[in-house]
């Protein structure tokens, strides 16, 4: 993985391993000391130590995880209905935390949508946050995206973008054949913000292929026929 990605990861805490990556449910590696027990003979060195880490480390922006279960998805009468929030976190640690143990695109079923998305912005046209804005947008085949995502929230919630501000929230969208990681804007008309995300967002991801910018209003018009607005 590019250089970018790596300081992307140091950005915001502890630097994923390989098998949290990979792994359907992650976990914490190599022992912690028992209570009580001193490591060292410098006492106010291992209770300065003790307390840093047990310090919580604040995000920027609080976030929610939003799923969209494929199984409800015919019995909805509005599209968008079957959207729920699963967790909000404020912190690198509940964010880690709720990621070790959530499954991770390549295991979740097809036909599922999960989201992150800035708190009390929803994750759907409507939102009077996205209502003007659009997204970016990058694909895989099935199964091959689960760094990819990782990445994409570690360079929203860490505040890696220069246009920051702009962005909403990123979905991945598992379907039979490939998996789509979109990024969601608020101002689809500020060409230079949204040019400029997109060309960091492939750096960070090392992603080689052009991608593409579609307004929502496209979208909601002209549904797949909608075109790219921009590219990079």
């Amino acid at each position: 993985m590019a250089e970018e990605g790596e300081s992307v990861k140091a950005g915001v805490g502890a630097k994923a391993t390989e098998e949290d990556i990979d792994g359907v449910i992650g976990g914490g590696s190599g022992e912690e000391p028992e209570e009580g027990e001193i490591v060292g003979d410098d006492s106010a060195s291992v209770k300065s130590s003790t307390t840093s880490l047990q310090q919580p480390h604040p995000l920027e922006y609080s976030w929610t995880f939003w799923f969209d279960n494929p199984s409800f998805k015919s019995k909805q009468v509005t599209w968008g209905a079957s959207i729920r929030p699963i967790h909000t976190f404020t912190t690198v640690e509940e964010f880690w935390g709720l990621y070790n143990n959530i499954l991770h695109p390549s295991k979740l079923v097809v036909g599922a949508d999960f989201y992150c998305f800035k708190y009390k912005i929803e994750p759907k046209w409507e939102d009077p946050v996205c209502a003007n804005g659009g997204k970016w947008t990058i694909s895989s085949p099935r199964g091959r995206a689960d760094t990819w995502w990782l990445y994409t929230l570690l360079t929203m919630i860490g505040e890696q973008f220069e246009h920051g501000e702009e962005i909403c929230g990123a979905v991945i969208n598992v379907r039979g054949k490939q998996e789509k990681i979109s990024l969601w804007t608020k101002n689809a008309s500020n060409e230079t913000a949204q040019v400029s995300i997109g060309k960091q967002w492939k750096e960070f991801l090392d992603y080689n292929d052009s991608i593409g910018f579609i307004f929502h209003d496209d979208a909601k018009k002209f549904d797949r026929l909608a075109k790219n607005r921009y590219s990079v």
